[in-house]
């Protein structure tokens, strides 16, 4: 993609604030989106209009969907194939987990990620071999979209020599060397100083042993959830990511719920996609429940880590169709939502 960061032109207002609070300001009169782009590449973090968080308009919100559908990037039918399959396979994967851990097959904490498929595929499908990605305690599908072996991610949840961590993992753990599957994390935010030391590994091996690929820097993915974002690791972590330009993305798996605690509740202001700008880098609210629009943000914002030009911090708001954890009796749940990012991609 030409364009050196996220093309305003792409980005509507931001969606009014779920705390009830005002619409960020648009773009100042007389500043061109080519303006405003080219501000970001300079670094213009500095500059008072770069105050504003950039966002994607989230249809969940906005309830536009025949806008949306018109504004859906293209893809090829192979491309869009390969999306369908990756959500069919992990909504799959999940239920079959619930089936075992009910019957008794399965034991530990087991966190089931269905509903919010359209964010690991919308990002981790666009990642080559030697990009990471670190995880959470929701980490099964991710897993997967990255290419490690469903059986070998269902040997782990049984505690199989066979599995991706010979069985010593377990569902909040699973690693893979070989796919860069730097590991689900049981803490929460434990994984994003890990995603930010590889990122620096990343970015040392450019810069000081010329090693990277022919594409530019190697990135890193760090997921974590709405909860997280107020915890001190997030805070240092994005100060540290700008200030050193790590090929970075921080995206923010917003299902709403940190456990049972509301997100509205637990947050002074809900809208996390504006704390990137707080620290200079673009911060980007996207609809997590449609693959589409998660991938065009993913793109941008990867490439634009491959660049060199430094992190970006996108929120995915998205919605768990299952409990915290198969021990949650889903009270908080929506079943009639079910299988929306699948079926979104049909139509």
């Amino acid at each position: 993609m030409a364009a050196a960061s996220f093309t305003a032109a792409k980005f509507l207002a931001p969606v009014a604030a779920r705390s009830g609070g005002e619409r960020a300001p648009p773009l100042p009169a007389g500043a061109s989106s080519s303006s405003f782009a080219r501000a970001l590449r300079r670094g213009g973090a500095h500059h008072p209009r770069l105050r504003t968080a950039l966002a994607v308009s989230s249809d969940v919100l906005a309830g536009n969907k025949a806008q949306a559908a018109a504004a859906h990037p293209a893809v090829t039918r192979e491309e869009a194939l390969e999306l369908y399959e990756d959500m069919v396979l992990g909504r799959v994967f999940e239920d079959m987990c619930a089936q075992m851990y009910y019957r008794g097959k399965m034991f530990g904490f087991v966190h089931l990620y269905n509903g919010q498929e359209a964010v690991s595929t919308g990002f981790i499908k666009l990642l080559n071999q030697a990009d990471c990605v670190v995880s959470t305690y929701r980490d099964h599908v991710h897993a997967l979209s990255k290419g490690v072996p469903a059986r070998s991610v269902m040997a782990e949840l049984f505690g199989k020599a066979t599995g991706c961590c010979r069985g010593q993992g377990g569902s909040m753990h699973m690693f893979s060397a070989p796919h860069n599957l730097l590991g689900g994390f049981a803490f929460i935010g434990e994984g994003i100083p890990v995603a930010t030391g590889a990122a620096f590994a990343a970015k040392y091996r450019h810069e000081v042993l010329k090693q990277s690929g022919p594409d530019g820097l190697d990135v890193t993915l760090a997921f974590f959830g709405d909860g997280t974002c107020n915890n001190g690791q997030f805070f240092e972590c994005l100060n540290m990511a700008q200030l050193w330009k790590l090929p970075i993305v921080f995206v923010v798996e917003n299902n709403l719920w940190a456990i049972g605690m509301s997100h509205l509740r637990a947050t002074s202001d809900p809208e996390i996609y504006k704390k990137g700008p707080a620290f200079g880098m673009p911060g980007v609210h996207v609809d997590g429940m449609d693959v589409l629009k998660v991938r065009e943000v993913a793109k941008e914002a990867i490439e634009r880590a491959r660049r060199g030009e430094g992190p970006t911090l996108v929120e995915c708001e998205t919605y768990r169709f299952r409990g915290h954890s198969l021990a949650d009796p889903d009270e908080l749940r929506k079943p009639g939502k079910n299988y929306f990012p699948i079926s979104a991609l049909l139509h």
